[in-house]
């Protein structure tokens, strides 16, 4: 890489983990290059993205950002992986770990909050954000749906009754 291409990738860098919620750390070495693009695809669809880029160079983009504190995990070959969604990457991370012994995750930060690998997969464990408005809105919509039963179920047991009355007087 010349010089020019080095800022850039770092300039980039940068603003990735200034503008992401969430990144993890993780060895790849003797990942196949299938897999590599198994896990990008993965994460892609997770809405997470997977970056491989020289360590000094990441170190250098970590300056003065919140997530700053994965500097000392950016030893060997290592990867990155970041999301917006504080729980896309480290799912599809430590989903693919399991399958894959080959990715080691070493850690992450989410923030300023430095991750240690419990701290990722407890992550892992969370429902997403989609998942947790999903369950928000579910739960704004039953007492409505309740109330609309509650209010409708006096009318409903008047109409029954006078239902049977008309059919009592047609019968008599």
């Amino acid at each position: 890489m010349d010089r020019a291409a080095k800022s850039g990738l770092v300039t980039t860098l940068n603003g990735v983990f200034t503008d992401t919620s969430v990144v993890i750390v993780a060895h790849y070495k003797g990942l196949t290059v299938a897999d590599m693009q198994k896990l990008r695809s993965q994460m892609k669809q997770a809405g997470a993205t997977v970056k491989v880029a020289k360590n000094s160079l990441a170190k250098i983009a970590l300056e003065g950002t919140d997530v700053a504190s994965i500097v000392p995990l950016m030893k060997g070959p290592t990867l990155i992986a970041f999301s917006r969604d504080p729980v896309a990457a480290p799912k599809v991370a430590v989903d693919f770990a399991k399958a894959n012994d080959k990715l080691v995750i070493l850690g992450g930060a989410m923030g300023t909050t430095s991750l240690n690998l419990d701290g990722v997969r407890s992550l892992a464990t969370l429902p997403s954000l989609d998942e947790l408005r999903g369950k928000i809105v579910g739960l704004i919509q039953a007492p409505a749906t309740k109330i609309a039963q509650v209010v409708n179920a006096p009318a409903a047991k008047l109409a029954r009754v006078f239902g049977a009355y008309a059919k009592r007087d047609e019968a008599a």
